[in-house]
């Protein structure tokens, strides 16, 4: 039996990604931010929502297809933006775009991923978006978004929820920072996974170069290595962004406009204003703010606030088929993926991030079976069990920013 045979779910994926990999960069993957409060929060929110089993219902003819932006797909799922791709598999972007487009599912690209956006999608006949972060001087951003357009990219996913850099403890740990600054802790773990190393590594030297993010202008391509005492941001966050900026980017890009990292009602509210074709509840899988709350706790509230005018989506935390299910009962009509097709990817490549997209589908697909539902269209409030938790009802502030007076 293979090792990928082996594994019957994606904590198995996780454990041969675990294995593989040099530990400052499972690290990177798998971890959160400060004291991981979020990582918890975000685990025990999904095991506290309970489904209501039904029986004798006739659900012979079930399908876990859907709709997305007007396009029909496989799954309610979408494999989204990780920058460690390409780091866990040669042109790991490029594969998990493959896997996903099997799937049925869209792929979006990390901005700061290895792979050139123009190979992602000469790899992937599917549906491919690409994520943008806002960046201080906006011919940075305008480069990026006219670049992904002339690739083929079909939506783009503006991510506005890391204004500064998180505060991941456990990097300078292991010695695990951008740019990678060899040392005596850094090079043993790496000389400890000979076949990563061979497979990854060694594949970028051979084709000539030290990976790099491809997809940044092109004075800002850094190699993820650098000197000891070379200091740079591959590209620095603006601080001082407001919903203008989104205003900007609504203009540049005539397709789908999705915001990822929205975490309260207020900003789910000013998104929809400010033109979000869908919107993303997120606290980054837990790794930027370590005490913001759940997405999947407050999906009620925003579902309920932003009443069928934009489509609400959400990611952090899911392992499992049944947690997609929780969401979509909830209100959700989609799940993002993070780190689930990242232990597949580094675990065995295409065939990994292909198993994991099935464990999720066959589970998803099982607990509609065990809850009475047919269609996902079917699924609601109704399927979850009365078990005294008490979602949050969270009170609408006016914002800081509001977009309704742009111009």
């Amino acid at each position: 039996m293979s090792k990928l045979q082996w594994a019957q779910n994606i904590d198995d994926l996780r454990t041969l990604a675990k294995r593989r990999l040099p530990r400052g960069l499972f690290e990177f993957v798998a971890r959160g931010s400060e004291d991981e409060v979020g990582l918890q929060h975000n685990r025990s929110v999904l095991d506290s929502i309970k489904i209501k089993p039904r029986a004798l219902v006739d659900v012979s003819q079930r399908s876990t297809a859907t709709t997305l932006l007007g396009r029909a797909q496989g799954l309610p799922l979408i494999v989204g933006p990780t920058g460690a791709a390409g780091m866990l598999w040669y042109r790991g972007e490029a594969e998990l775009a493959r896997s996903a487009a099997d799937a049925g599912v869209p792929y979006v690209l990390a901005m700061s991923s290895i792979t050139p956006m123009e190979q992602v999608r000469e790899a992937c006949n599917g549906a491919l978006w690409f994520q943008l972060y806002l960046s201080p001087e906006t011919a940075t951003s305008d480069q990026m978004i006219d670049r992904a357009r002339a690739a083929g990219y079909d939506a783009l996913v503006l991510t506005v929820d890391t204004v500064v850099s998180p505060n991941r403890e456990y990097n300078s740990h292991n010695g695990f920072s951008v740019p990678m600054r060899l040392n005596r802790r850094n090079v043993l773990d790496f000389a400890c996974h000979p076949g990563w190393l061979c497979a990854v590594i060694a594949r970028y030297l051979a084709a000539g170069s030290m990976p790099r993010f491809e997809n940044y202008p092109q004075a800002m391509r850094h190699s993820v290595a650098g000197r000891q005492k070379q200091r740079w941001a591959p590209v620095k966050r603006d601080e001082s962004a407001d919903w203008r900026a989104v205003a900007h980017i609504r203009k540049r890009w005539t397709g789908p406009l999705i915001i990822k990292g929205i975490g309260c009602v207020e900003d789910a509210l000013a998104a929809v204003v400010a033109g979000a074709d869908a919107v993303i509840l997120s606290n980054h899988g837990a790794r930027n703010l370590d005490s913001a709350c759940s997405p999947t706790q407050l999906l009620p509230a925003v579902i309920a606030s932003v009443a069928g005018r934009c489509p609400v989506w959400v990611d952090s935390g899911f392992a499992r088929g049944s947690d997609v299910f929780k969401a979509l009962a909830l209100g959700a009509e989609a799940v993002l993926l993070g780190r689930a097709p990242l232990y597949g990817l580094a675990a065995a490549g295409y065939a990994g991030s292909a198993r994991c997209l099935q464990f999720l589908r066959e589970e998803l697909d099982r607990c509609m079976a065990y809850a009475g539902v047919s269609d996902l269209a079917d699924i609601g409030l109704d399927n979850l069990q009365d078990t005294g938790l008490v979602l949050p009802v969270i009170p609408v502030r006016s914002h800081p920013n509001p977009p309704q007076n742009l111009a």
